[in-house]
């Protein structure tokens, strides 16, 4: 069950940073392209990351029932 939990905290954190890049990028992008340009491509990069989690997530949470 511990092992379930850090996948859950770590899909919590990688969500938060995923939203703080995507603002990040949403505000830079009247300014700083390039920037911005930057933090989009670092949000889906931890997107991809955050769907390899969900499916982990889902094959544990079959596994445990």
């Amino acid at each position: 069950m511990a092992h379930i939990n850090k996948l859950l905290n770590k899909r919590k954190r990688l969500r938060k940073k995923y939203t703080q890049l995507i603002e990040d990028a949403y505000n830079l992008r009247q300014t700083d392209h390039a920037l911005s340009d930057f933090s989009e491509y670092k949000a889906t990069k931890i997107l991809n990351k955050l769907n390899k989690l969900e499916f982990v997530v889902r094959s544990s949470d079959v596994q445990a029932q």
